[in-house]
């Protein structure tokens, strides 16, 4: 397999984003990312302005957040060529679909588009400034979520105490994903596939500290060291061939709708190089596929190979079954059940993959 590292879920000057597509994408050049996928609020306008292309090495893909009118549950929505619905202005300036969060979800399926729930679990309400944005429409078939969001984390758990140590080091205060997010997720894979992706929520803002210093907290070119979604491909990709974009385009989205994918946070490590595999009856699987486990005589062969020393972990059905330092793991199991793989460092999440359910 052929891997590709890349950054999701950020804001332009199309929205409420400080920087430019072009600015975005030369930051996106210089940190090595792949692939960049930008979801501005509620509008496609880099798309429809032609900046969805290569830029070097690095390609940028268009996709767009939406919400309700409550701005709640907002939706990162992918492989459309345009917005769907009608919007209406909010009282606070921005917009909110016209439909229920059930509604559009179905509307982008059956559009051919699909999505994951951002900043699910967001709940602070130490700063009235900065509402929460939780996803509350549970009962909508969605795609996937985004088990890790750094924004919403960062801003979660500041306080009075950590707030100049977070606005100066935004990196070093992220831990890992919301507990909660990943215990629903797990629920949620127990009854049908339920992908994952990591964000950054990148909007460049700037913020006034002591009165008078401006700050940059959230620079693209340092969240595009922070967490990304590595997806897996069949064949290579020739970066910076416009004959063949739309097509590893279309790839790329595929390996994020099936679960090809493992979050990593940079931070720690590229984490380039890991893998979670299933052997079963003479036959390899990966991280979003399923075995149908048809043959009681047959072992299913679980393998992980991790880039670096780190703490491993094999959660089956939301529980860890087992955990090791290791680079290299094997495991046999006679179960069917939900299989995937966390990697940490000094108490620090550093990989998450998608599952391979065994059904």
């Amino acid at each position: 397999m052929f891997e590709y590292s890349g950054a999701i879920h950020m804001h332009s000057t199309y929205s409420d984003g400080t920087g430019s597509v072009e600015d975005i994408m030369k930051y996106a050049n210089e940190t090595g990312l792949d692939f960049a996928i930008l979801t501005d609020h509620n509008n496609m306008k880099a798309k429809d302005n032609g900046y969805e292309k290569w830029y070097n090495n690095s390609m940028l893909i268009v996709g767009y957040e939406m919400n309700d009118l409550q701005n709640k549950n907002h939706y990162l929505t992918l492989g459309l060529d345009k917005v769907i619905g009608s919007y209406e202005i909010l009282p606070d300036g921005e917009l909110g679909s016209i439909l229920t969060a059930q509604e559009y979800v179905k509307k982008v399926s059956d559009n051919g588009g699909f999505g994951f729930t951002a900043h699910p679990h967001e709940k602070r309400k130490h700063l009235p400034e900065h509402p929460p944005y939780p996803w509350e429409a549970w009962d909508a078939e969605v795609t996937g979520l985004e088990i890790w969001n750094h924004m919403s984390e960062w801003i979660e758990g500041m306080n009075e105490k950590n707030k100049l140590q977070r606005f100066l080091h935004p990196l070093r205060s992220i831990i890992a994903p919301e507990p909660r997010t990943l215990k629903l997720w797990d629920e949620l894979n127990e009854k049908r596939k339920v992908t994952a992706i990591g964000g950054i929520d990148a909007h460049a803002h700037k913020q006034t500290i002591m009165g008078f210093y401006e700050v940059e907290i959230f620079p693209y070119k340092v969240l595009f060291k922070s967490i990304r979604t590595n997806v897996f491909l069949d064949t290579e990709i020739k970066p910076n061939n416009p004959q063949t974009f739309h097509h590893d385009k279309l790839r790329i989205l595929e390996a994020l709708k099936n679960g090809r994918s493992f979050i990593v946070n940079t931070y720690h490590g590229k984490g380039k190089g890991f893998r979670f595999f299933a052997d079963y009856n003479n036959k390899t699987y990966t991280v979003g596929d399923e075995i149908v486990y048809d043959n009681p005589d047959k072992k299913i062969i679980l393998r992980a190979y991790i880039p670096e020393l780190s703490k491993v972990r094999l959660i089956k059905d939301g529980v860890c079954i087992d955990e090791f330092e290791s680079m290299e793991c094997i495991w046999d199991s006679d179960e069917k059940g939900t299989y995937r793989i966390e990697c940490w460092k000094n108490d620090k999440g550093w990989i998450f993959s998608n599952h391979i359910r065994v059904i």
